[in-house]
This record gives C-alpha cells, structure tokens and sequence, in this order.
C-alpha cells in the first residue's frame, strides 16, 4: 500500500512540476499577507471543529490588535480522509499557492507524508490534531506539533495501573499509525512498573462485529481483567457495544481510554456512552477560565451556524489546540514583518519530488514559532523542540451519560499508591471510582479464566518419601487421590487468599502411572501451560526460573551429604590411652618429672630420703612423683618450698586422676561415633561413587561440584537408597548421599545408622511453580509469608512428620569423651610456676647462705668444669640446720646412743671435710692462691659435713 501510495504521489508531483508559478505576495493596506494552507478532512467532525477554531481565532486576533504589519490568508483544501489526497493538497499548496505554512494534516498517517514535503520546500508543517509519537520534531526540523503528542499521557496511564497495584495490562489499538505510535512509549513504562503487557490486540479500522467478538472473547478467557485502548472514536462506537455484548463491562473488569477518545466522548451516541459505563480515561486538562468560557460559547455559536446538518459540538482539545496554533502562526507573522518576495517552482527528478526555489520566508516563521510564547486557551503556550509541552491531566471516570472528574495529574504531584505515601513525593489521591458493574471496588486486575477450568495444578509422582507428596490411584475408580505435607501446605495457602480460586490436581505421569520426567520437565510443562501450578518438593533454580515464576519459598533449602556412621572398636588393646589426647599424655608425663626433679633438689640436702647413690637419685625423681597417683609415697617432706610444691602437686594429680577415671567410664559406657572426617573433595579424589534422588536437580549439581556423571548414581525410593548406601563404592553401591535438607531429616529419622558430614551446600527452598507472568505468584507469595509467620506450615508438617527426638546425633561421642590438653592448660600453669618459683627461690637462698664459698670458687682460676664439679659437691652434703648433730635422728627424737647412720636404709657414713683436691686439681703445685684458697675453706667451713658412704 506504501508502494503504490508513493507511486502515485510522484505523479502527481509530475503534474505540477509543469504549471507555472504565481505571484503570491500581495500588499493590502500596508500590510504583507501570509499564504496559510489548510489542509483537513473537511467533512470530518475534528475538520470541521478546526475549521471552526481557525476561523475564529483569526477573526479575534486581527480583531484585538488593528495595526497588524502582517495577515494570514487561509487557503483550505480537503483531504478526503486519505493520505494521497493530502499529499496531493500539500503540494498543490507548494507549488500554486506558494503558501508559506501549512495547517494539517488532520491524521498521522496523512502527516508522514506532507511532514517531508515541508522539509523539502523548507515551509512549517502546524498540526493540531496529529498526536502519534511517531512524528518527531526533532528529525523533521519545519514540522510543528501543536497538539499533545500521545506519548505525554503514557505516564498517566502508568500511575494509575500502580496506583491499584495491578500486575498485567491487554493493549488494544486499533490499526493504523495513530494506533500503533504509542505502543512503544506504553509497554516499556508498563515493563518500568512491574506491570506486564500479557496480550496486545491491534483492531483493524474496518473490523466486523464477529471479528470483535472473537477477539473479546478470546481475551475474556485470559486472566488479565486491565484493558488499555487507545482507538478512535468512530471504531470506539462499534467495539464498545461488542464489549457489553461479551459481557466484559461487569464487575472485575478496568477500561482505560486514552485522551483522543475521551475527548470525543461527547460526540457518541447515548446508547455508546451507556455501555461504557465504568471506564476511566485521561486528556490534557483544560483551565476554566473566563476567556475559554466566553470563547467556548462564540464557538459553539459559530459552529452551530457554519454546521447546520451536523449535530451539537463541544468545544474540546483539538479546538483549543486548533485556536491557539493559528494564534501562535499570526503572532509569528507579525514578528518577522515578511518583506522579501520569493518564487518557487516545483521540480520532479526520477524518485524525489522537492522544490529548486527555496522560501525565504519558511525558515524564519518556523524560528519565530519556536520562540513564541503567550497565554493561550489551553495555558501557557510554549514550543520545545516543536512540541508542545502539556502541564497537567485530568483523570475521568464515565458515570451516568459523561464524565466525572476523579483527580488531576501533573509532573510534580503524581497520583501513587497509599502503599507509597511514606515517599518524598508529592502525591494525591484520586476519588471513588466507579469502575463497570456499578461497583466501586477496586479490582484486582486479573481472574481466573471464565472457560469453565479449573486451575490445573501439576503432582509429581514417586516424589521419594511419601510425607512429603503422595500420589495414589484407585484401581477401582482411576482417580488419583493427592496428599502430603506440601499439598497441605498449598492448600492452606490458597485458603488464605482474599479470593476463591479453583484448582484440581492433575499428576505427572505417564499413562502407565510412572514419572513423566524430571523436575525440570514438570516446571517445562508448566511454561508451556500444560499445567496451571506445579507443587511439591521443587527447589529453586536459576535454569527453571528462566522459564517459570516461583513464589517466595515455604520450606528452606540447602544440600547434604549423608554417609555411613563409623564406630570404635571396644576391644582396642590400648583403650586405656584414649581417656587423654595424646598431647595431654605428653604434656602431663612433662610435668610429672619436672615435678619429681624439683622435689628432689629441693629436699636433696634436707631429707635423707632424698640421698644416696646417683641411681638413687634418678629413680626418686621418677619414682615420687608417679607414686602420688595412687597416693602411696611414705617419704617425709621436710623442706617448705617442697611442701608448697608437693601440696599443688596433689591437687592436680586429684583433678587428673579423677577426670581419667570420668572419661574412662564414659568410654566403656557411651557409644562412640567416629566422625566422618570426608569431604567432596575426597569422595572424587578416591573416586567413589555418589547418590542422588532421580528426579532432582542435585544430579546437575554434583556435576558442578566436580563429580564425573559416571560416578552419580540415581535412586527413586528411600529404599534403594539404604541399600546403596550399606553396600558402599567397593561393592557396587555409594559412599554418600546428597539430597536436600527436609529429605535429610526425613532419611536420618527412618535411618538412624547415617549420619551426615556436617557440611551445608546452600541452595534455595521449596516454592510453588506459576506460568511465566502469572498474577497469582505476588498474592500466593503474600499467602506464603502470612501462613509461615502464624505458624500454620509448621503445624501442618508437625503432623507429617514427627520429630526424631531419640534419633542418634552426627556429633562424634569420643569428642565428648576424651580429655584435651586445653581442659587442664590452666591447671598446668599454676602448679608448673608454682614448682619454678619454689625452685628459683631456693636457689637463689642457697647461694646467697653459701655465697662466701661460691665466690670463692668463682674467683678461682680452675675451668668452669672444675668449679661446676666443686659446687655441686657442696651442694651434694647435707644441711647442717637439717642434720645438726649425729646424735639426732632424722624425726627429731634423740639418740642416746650415736647411731651409725642417720639414713637406716643407707650404709655407714662419717664426718669427712670437703675434698680440696678436687676444688683444686687444676690449680697446680706453684700456684699462689693453693694455700690460701685451702686455708680460708677451712677457716671459714668448720661444720661437719656427713657423707654417705
């Protein structure tokens, strides 16, 4: 059609391109006359409200203002309501006229055409009435757009759809290049807001009523009830009726319609208005003000007289804009005061038709209607970038036989939701709304299909544990009767809807009864609508959320592994270690000789118990200690730094041998779990074979966590999978399990002997499954999160499944059983610097008793050997406050004889001195410090010394 439109334009083009020009300049009384053309479908109700409008506004402005410079001349050609016959007025206009503006065309469709000749011949193109957003001023420089472009009234549109929270939206428009311009704008603010266009409809102009019925009724069985139309009004008065008819104007439905219909609704016949009871509609707001009262009933006078066959018109919109524009043109005029003479001529090449002798006057009217600017009709009248800029809408409501005013709309005071008053926005909210059915109940956007079926929801079969879903067919009757804990859940849910909806369930199987596939295929049934709603066990994913909805989730997710317990053995030759880690052991073995060592040297010179040979020596050190066990040593503490160690000593050999004989008992006593100690990356690097329910996703998911697909194995029933599980990977089963957590806890409970490793893969929950775009997954969502926070979904799986109490743990027993050395790292401490302290002090007060010998030992010149072997034989001999005379015993009784020994288990010893030869077997015969040194030992050591011979 564009082919032969074209075609037939350029031989019209030809035509003209041979008649002559004419002179159109004419001076009048001083003034420059301005050829206007008018190009309108004459005989149309909007041509003749234009015509109307431009008629008057160019009787009133040249009435206003006498001593113009400038007048326009109108110059009207009918259009015919075709766009060939509008090119074909354009161009005459060009070519004979010579006009230097164009108003018109009346049409989108026209003014694609005529909008190029004006950038050809470089002469302003004004429409009024041509609203498509598909006419851009800003490619086409000399087209001016004094009517509201479609696309201002989309966010209108849009605030009311998120003002009622309504999800899905229909498109119907009709089909034409006004239809089809908004289309764009509408579905991606719609995509903006949340809110999905589910189904477009495009109406063609000569559309039958059967043809409007089948798509009504088609769309009567969706479930989207929010109907934006954008038509005019001629298809608006046949498809209207269609509507009622389909009994779609009834409770639950919304109608929009956008600004060019409502404006005309005036203009339908009574009976067209009563069907559209109920509709909401927006258009530009147009200000009461006394200038557009008094002009309003001038108008309606005027055309009264210039329309006598016609029937009552308002004035409206495309008046106003038609008033104001040719006010705009005349103001323009007066301001260039036009003085250059032009000739134009029209010249065909072999495609293009465009005009050699370019206007002058052209460029300079289309700058100097870009910045004009006055109080118009419709407000404050300004061009941006050609277009011009609405202020505010009027949201409508037809009640009764017109329309009521329920808000009014404007870029700074946007209608929004009561849910979103806590904003910073400005907002306001609309009045009562009568909505079809005479009802002012907010609906809720969308039904469930009026076809007579339910809500299909789809069952998996052998979903594993039949807590969760059952699926049992009656042999006599076929049916399949459904149950669970889930299908309690899903029921509780769709109780708490505000609303009934009705379902039945339908499972998925084969028609021998057995699985029709995955998890993944039942949600791909779902995408293709062969169900409705898909309910079970069905984890979330990404790769099924790609091509369903899920609602929010009723159950927690995340991954397990579950494996065989692992035992100890009771009959382990050395379970008598296992009481204390091995670090304790070592750690108190330490202990117990440094212990012994300072006991020892502090008692060594005090205690006769404590002397003797050196394998004497060494064996006390050990020996003391290891019998405070069993608290059966019978030396006597004599020294008080050993009494202070030995008393510490006791009080944790207490708290040692208690706990050893606590954590003994237990052992015998308590069952010991091994811990599993295996993780995945063990179970593939000793590659063993894995488990996985046959419907699940886990089998994919194992395959992401590094498992080679030959090493998963698929089990349908709880049963195979313990028998799996008990063989393990050598005879031809699996060494672990991964399902989900409920399936875990549902396993352990029925088999106590697995237990799992401790480790959580997260994942996603259970949800329930909708259709790609489905209404129902916001308000089941809702429901969900209702029934999970007053505790209903945990009643209902309260009664599925009871809780294990008895059930054995995953925490190893021996770890509850066995001492570590951090228990006693306190107790070590203390009793360890205790012991030190002792130690440090006595020998700093033994060297500071005997600091007289160790200087002198110290200052002498032997070897560091000589002087170490010379002090600890000094420190070797007993202590003279300890063993003050020979005649007393070692108890303090006394003696009436001399004993011959003070140690009754040691042999005779004497009162030998100090053996200088060894203090001095370095220092030599010529030494001069020999004597000396021998002298002052003697001198000054006159005690008795008793050696143990």
């Amino acid at each position: 059609m564009f082919f032969f439109s074209s075609l037939y334009v350029s031989l019209i083009c030809a035509f003209f391109c041979f008649c002559s020009n004419a002179q159109t300049e004419v001076q009048n009384n001083g003034s420059t006359l301005f050829n206007v053309g008018v190009v309108l479908d004459v005989d149309s109700r909007v041509g003749r409200i234009g015509m109307t409008s431009l008629t008057l506004a160019l009787s009133d402005y040249y009435s206003v203002d006498r001593n113009y410079s400038a007048k326009l001349v109108l110059h009207v050609r009918d259009a015919k309501g075709q766009i060939i016959d509008a090119a074909a007025s354009a161009l005459s206009l060009l070519n004979d006229v010579q006009v230097d503006a164009i108003i018109g065309p009346q049409k989108s469709a026209q003014s694609t055409f005529v909008v190029g000749l004006g950038d050809r011949a470089n002469v302003p193109i004004i429409s009024f009435s041509a609203t498509s957003p598909s006419l851009h001023p800003q490619t086409h420089h000399f087209f001016v757009q004094t009517a509201i472009t479609d696309s201002f009234q989309v966010d209108v549109i849009v605030d009311i759809v998120k003002y009622f929270h309504w999800n899905q939206v229909v498109l119907i428009n009709e089909e034409s290049d006004y239809g089809n311009g908004i289309n764009p704008y509408l579905s991606n603010a719609l995509q903006d807001a949340n809110a999905r266009v589910s189904y477009r409809s495009v109406i063609p102009l000569e559309a039958t009523d059967d043809f409007l019925l089948r798509e009504l009724y088609m769309m009567k069985t969706m479930q989207t009830r929010v109907f934006v139309v954008h038509i005019s009004s001629s298809l608006a008065s046949k498809f209207f009726f269609k509507v009622k008819e389909a009994g779609m104007m009834s409770e639950g439905y919304v109608w929009i319609v956008t600004s060019g219909l409502m404006d005309l609704l005036y203009s339908l016949d009574s009976s067209v208005v009563d069907t559209m009871e109920g509709v909401v509609g927006v258009k530009p707001l147009m200000p009461r003000t006394t200038r557009l009262t008094s002009t309003a009933i001038r108008w309606k006078n005027k055309f009264s007289h210039d329309n006598p066959d016609f029937s009552q018109a308002e004035f409206g919109l495309y008046a106003m804009w038609a008033y104001d524009s040719l006010w705009a043109l005349a103001t323009a005029a007066e301001r260039i005061q036009f003085t250059a003479a032009k000739n134009t001529s029209l010249l065909l090449n072999s495609t293009d038709v465009f005009i050699t002798e370019i206007s002058q006057t052209g460029p300079k009217l289309r700058e100097a209607l870009s910045e004009v600017t006055f109080e118009g009709l419709g407000g404050q009248f300004h061009l941006v970038n050609g277009q011009l800029v609405p202020s505010s809408f009027q949201i409508l409501n037809v009640v009764g036989k017109g329309e009521r005013e329920i808000g009014v709309w404007t870029n700074s005071e946007r209608i929004l939701s009561e849910s979103n008053n806590g904003t910073n926005s400005p907002s306001k909210k609309l009045k009562s709304v009568v909505f079809p059915g005479d009802t002012t109940n907010v609906p809720k956007g969308w039904e469930v299909p009026v076809s007579g079926k339910k809500l299909r929801v789809g069952v998996p079969v052998n979903a594993g544990f039949e807590e969760f879903v059952k699926v049992k067919k009656d042999p006599q009757t076929n049916v399949s009767k459904v149950s669970g804990c889930y299908i309690d859940m899903f029921e509780a849910v769709m109780e708490e809807l505000t609303y009934a909806v009705p379902y039945e369930y339908i499972p998925f199987e084969t028609p021998d009864g057995l699985s029709a596939g995955t998890y993944d295929d039942l949600c791909f049934q779902v995408s293709l609508q062969k169900y409705d709603v898909a309910v079970g066990d069905i984890t979330i994913t990404s790769k099924r959320s790609n091509i369903i909805d899920f609602t929010l989730p009723f159950e927690a997710g995340g991954v397990t592994m579950t494996m065989l317990r692992n035992y100890d053995s009771l009959y382990n030759e050395w379970f008598f270690l296992e009481p204390f880690e091995k670090r304790l052991w070592l750690t108190a073995l330490a202990l117990f000789v440094f212990t012994g060592f300072v006991v020892w040297v502090l008692e060594h010179r005090s205690s006769s118990a404590f002397r003797g040979p050196l394998a004497h020596h060494v064996g006390m050190i050990f020996y003391f200690p290891f019998m405070s066990l069993v608290y059966a040593q019978r030396e006597r503490i004599v020294s008080n730094y050993a009494r202070v160690v030995v008393v510490v000593w006791m009080f944790v050999v207490l708290i040692l041998n208690s706990t050893y004989t606590a954590s003994l008992s237990a052992k015998l006593t308590v069952e010991r779990l091994l811990p599993t100690g295996i993780d995945v990356n063990d179970l593939i690097r000793n590659g063993d074979n894995v488990g996985c329910r046959d419907v699940s996703f886990i089998f994919d998911f194992l395959q992401q966590l590094g498992f080679h697909k030959s090493k998963i194995k698929t089990y349908s029933s709880p049963t195979e999978m313990d028998a799996a599980l008990a063989k393990g990977t050598k005879n031809g089963g699996i060494s672990a399990l991964f399902s989900v957590k409920p399936y875990t806890k549902l396993f352990l409970s029925k088999y106590p002997k697995y237990t799992t490793n401790g480790t959580t893969y997260s994942t996603e929950g259970f949800a329930f499954v909708f259709e790609k775009g489905s209404p129902l997954v916001a308000d089941v969502s809702r429901a969900v999160i209702k029934v999970t926070e007053d505790g209903t979904l945990s009643k209902i799986e309260g009664r599925w499944i009871k809780d294990q109490k008895d059930a054995p743990q995953s925490v190893a027993s021996s770890e509850l059983t066995t001492a570590t050395l951090k228990m006693f790292q306190s107790l070590f401490g203390i009793s360890g610097g205790i012991a030190t302290t002792c130690l440090l002090v006595f020998i700093v007060t033994y060297l500071y008793e005997n600091r007289d010998f160790v200087h002198r030992i110290s200052n002498s010149s032997t070897t560091i050997w000589s002087k170490a072997r010379a002090i600890g034989k000094h420190f070797d001999q007993r202590d003279p406050k300890s063993f003050r005379t020979s005649k007393y015993r070692e108890d303090g009784v006394v003696n009436a004889s001399p004993s011959p020994s003070l140690n009754e288990n040691a042999g005779p010893s004497t009162v030998v001195p100090i053996d200088l030869n060894d203090a001095n077997e370095d220092i030599g015969p010529n030494s001069e410090n020999t004597t000396a040194a021998n002298q002052q030992i003697r001198s000054t050591d006159n005690i008795e010394i008793v050696r143990d011979v």
